[in-house]
């Protein structure tokens, strides 16, 4: 077994039923000078793809695991919003930007470029690339990215605002984010412009990842029965007569029954790859075949294959050559030491991702909500290095306890200074005579229960359970394993628990812990409040200035531990698993997964 170790780490697939999608982020660059790229470059060494130089599409197949069924061409909408379907559909889209390895903000320059032309207030011009088209021959356009931005934007009564309480008139899993950003949505000379602007009402922090791949405004307004030129004017003029009819097939229109491949003529591409015809059975797997309208580098591979096989069955798929590269969900020590049987006939890559495990108390009722004594007390007797010299090395020997929440151990220098600032180490070490000190303080008595729940089945967490027992029934708490598959959709929502167990998952967005630990975020499910955190969340989020990012997010950090909202434990181990003949399979920490450059892929000559 070929065993390759990343400087960053690497992806781990994960699904809603394990953790959800938000939270830590590595802090933004500054902004650039006149000239310079908005985002990270390729290089060879570097977070972003390297430069394979020319390339020729190559007949042949290279096979993928995905745990899940393909569910649609749009995979904006709650129906279809999932990794396991990215990991499909990010194939079939270019865009100005995409995560690096390292959660790094990549500039894609074959689609288009952007930049900054002011700050205050914040402007940005994006150029598209004059050879940009949809697989169909029709240009990609200034009227895309409108409808991309009414999508975000506008409620079902007409309206362009970001308030929560008003109805979307699109199905967009993030709602209405833009209208109170850019509430005049983006600025063009035609609806067939190559060029647009943003202008800021007020300033987001993560305005680099704000415009995202958009879907074709061409096939919208035909769907809607209007021309492409008159969807644009319906949008400038909250047309509702209009939008209701686009909104219907974009909430609808591109959702696949399993099995039945989309008409091409709705689903025009702009990425690498492009579906295959009579490619997809469902439930086994579906095929895309490098898309020959693709302007930019060609899909070193002809064909690429997802097939659907879980997590315990990939490594006997990648044994017998049914797979070609594995993303195993939650990789164990048996992962490992299955892996190892294979000796050289595969490439295993290791480390650490943007996913973190944690500890959350409930704020909302019981013996945790209203006692910082009753936290403490719990805090330092939970066993953080045990766990992950038990259930982490094994996997990522370089795996460390987690110390912070928006930053992580393998970012160097930046996740450094952020815990230099915020944590004192307290609760590094079990403390057994402390801890009951402090249970005593709060008022607790002997067999005081501490539920923990978690989303079952889960054989590692379970093993952190039983090892949090083991060590704080010592000091009078009575730790019960409240596993329950139905967990995110009942327990943590209705917060029927002590303590929960699971994980975010991370990418290189700035400001999405503020959806978690300010007072009103929505996925603040134990109901922590805090005027400090809140505050220094406005500012940081207001701001395109990376110093008051790092000195704000210390604030954050810093309070979170002194008024104890959970216990952060370890950086997810990501293992992903290729067979040696196929080149060019990378690893990333982002949530790309093994696909992330799936494009590069090509078997060993």
């Amino acid at each position: 077994m070929k065993i390759r170790r990343l400087s960053a780490a690497v992806a781990v697939t994960a699904t809603s039923a394990l953790l959800f999608s938000a939270c830590t982020s590595p802090a933004g660059s500054d902004d650039p000078a006149e000239g310079e790229s908005t985002a990270t470059s390729a290089s060879a060494d570097g977070p972003c793809k390297a430069d394979l130089g020319e390339v020729t599409t190559a007949d042949g197949e290279i096979k993928v695991s995905n745990e899940d069924e393909f569910l649609g061409y749009n995979s904006n909408t709650p129906e279809t919003y999932s990794t396991y379907n990215n990991a499909v559909t990010e194939r079939l889209f270019s865009g100005f930007w995409y995560w690096g390895t390292d959660g790094a903000v990549c500039a894609d320059e074959s689609y288009g470029t952007y930049e900054a032309l002011s700050e205050d207030p914040l402007q940005v011009e994006y150029t598209l690339n004059d050879e940009a088209a949809w697989s169909d021959g029709t240009p990609v356009t200034y009227a895309d990215y409108l409808l991309d931005w009414a999508t975000q934007a506008v409620t079902e009564d007409g309206k362009v605002t970001d308030d929560a309480s008003e109805a979307p008139l699109f199905n967009h899993i993030s709602g209405l984010t833009l209208g109170d950003y850019v509430p005049e949505g983006p600025q063009a000379e035609s609806p067939d412009a190559k060029a647009f602007t943003y202008d800021y009402e007020r300033v987001n922090a993560d305005w680099r990842i704000l415009v995202n791949a958009p879907f074709p405004a061409h096939v919208v307004a035909e769907q809607a029965g209007v021309s492409t030129e008159e969807l644009v004017t319906a949008i400038q003029d909250l047309d509702l007569d209009v939008l209701k009819k686009a909104a219907e097939f974009w909430n609808k229109g591109w959702l696949s029954p399993p099995g039945e491949i989309p008409d091409p003529a709705l689903t025009p591409v702009t990425g690498p790859y492009n579906f295959k015809a009579d490619g997809w059975e469902a439930g086994q797997y579906i095929t895309l075949e490098a898309n020959d309208k693709y302007w930019g580098t060609p899909a070193a591979t002809k064909e690429l294959t997802f097939r659907v096989v879980g997590a315990d069955a990939q490594i006997q798929a990648l044994a017998n050559g049914d797979l070609d590269a594995i993303n195993p969900n939650g990789p164990t020590v048996d992962t490992v030491t299955q892996l190892e049987q294979l000796g050289d006939a595969v490439t295993v890559q290791t480390g650490q991702t943007l996913t973190w495990e944690h500890l959350d108390y409930n704020f909302g009722s019981g013996i945790f909500s209203d006692s910082l004594e009753a936290r403490e007390a719990f805090a330092l007797c939970v066993p953080r290095q045990k766990i992950v010299d038990d259930l982490i090395k094994p996997i990522d020997p370089e795996a460390v306890v987690m110390n912070a929440r928006e930053v992580f151990p393998f970012q160097g220098a930046e996740y450094e200074d952020t815990v230099a600032g915020s944590y004192d180490g307290r609760y590094d070490e079990v403390d057994l005579d402390a801890a009951k000190e402090k249970f005593e303080a709060a008022g607790l008595e002997e067999g005081t229960k501490v539920r923990i729940g978690y989303a079952a089945p889960n054989p590692r967490r379970a093993a952190e359970v039983e090892a949090i027992k083991s060590s704080c029934d010592q000091v009078g708490f009575e730790v019960e394993d409240n596993a329950a598959e139905d967990f995110f959709d009942k327990d943590l929502p209705n917060g029927d628990y002590e303590v929960a167990l699971f994980a975010w998952q991370g990418s290189g967005q700035i400001t999405s812990g503020e959806n978690i630990y300010s007072s009103t975020g929505q996925q603040n499910y134990g109901k922590y409040s805090d005027e400090t955190v809140d505050e220094a969340w406005k500012k940081l989020s207001s701001t395109t200035d990376e110093a008051v990012h790092a000195e704000q997010r210390v604030i954050i950090e810093k309070q979170l531990w002194d008024t104890l909202y959970g216990i952060p434990l370890f950086a997810h181990p990501g293992l992903i698993a290729s067979s040696s003949s196929v080149e060019n399979v990378r690893a990333t920490s982002a949530q790309g997964g093994v696909v992330w450059n799936a494009e590069q892929w090509s078997r060993a000559s």
